[in-house]
């Protein structure tokens, strides 16, 4: 099991979300910063809509450095153990209250361009299984507060 905080993810995973770090660290920034220049230039910032609006794409420009700064801070690089025992970066089949489901254990920045539905450890489904075997039945509650029962069948390493 991985502690709450520390985000698994793949080489690839790493390295896209590194160089998105970058981009927005460096020219995206400047960019956004020129159009607030420009705008300002304009005059009155009280209808200058083109001001409003690269001011407004320049604060989630900054929390997404700060997402992305504080998620590569707490990164866990590589595969986990093909030990058949359920945690981040498994790709999970279950049968979930009688429906076979399959998806990743993780968080998105870890499938990229995967179709698989992906379910966070801290999830009530992911907190029922992270460290489960192939094999263990467990369950949990549903917010409508309906016990769901399930049964792991498999959990092998996402390659990505």
């Amino acid at each position: 099991m991985t502690e709450s905080n520390v985000t698994w993810l793949t080489q690839e995973a790493h390295d896209r979300l590194q160089a998105e770090l970058e981009r927005l660290s460096g020219p995206a920034r400047t960019e956004i910063a020129e159009r607030i220049a420009a705008a300002r230039d304009e005059g009155d910032l009280k209808e200058n809509g083109g001001y409003h609006a690269a001011r407004e794409e320049q604060g989630k420009n900054e929390a997404r450095i700060r997402e992305l700064t504080e998620k590569l801070r707490h990164v866990q690089v590589g595969q986990p153990a093909d030990d058949g025992t359920v945690e981040a970066g498994m790709v999970v089949v279950a049968e979930v209250a009688g429906d076979e489901m399959t998806f990743l254990m993780g968080s998105r920045e870890i499938a990229g361009t995967t179709d698989l539905d992906v379910y966070s450890p801290t999830s009530p489904l992911g907190a029922a299984i992270d460290g489960k075997k192939v094999g263990d039945s467990t369950s949990y509650t549903a917010p409508n507060g309906r016990e769901i029962p399930v049964e792991i069948r498999s959990a092998k390493p996402f390659s990505g």
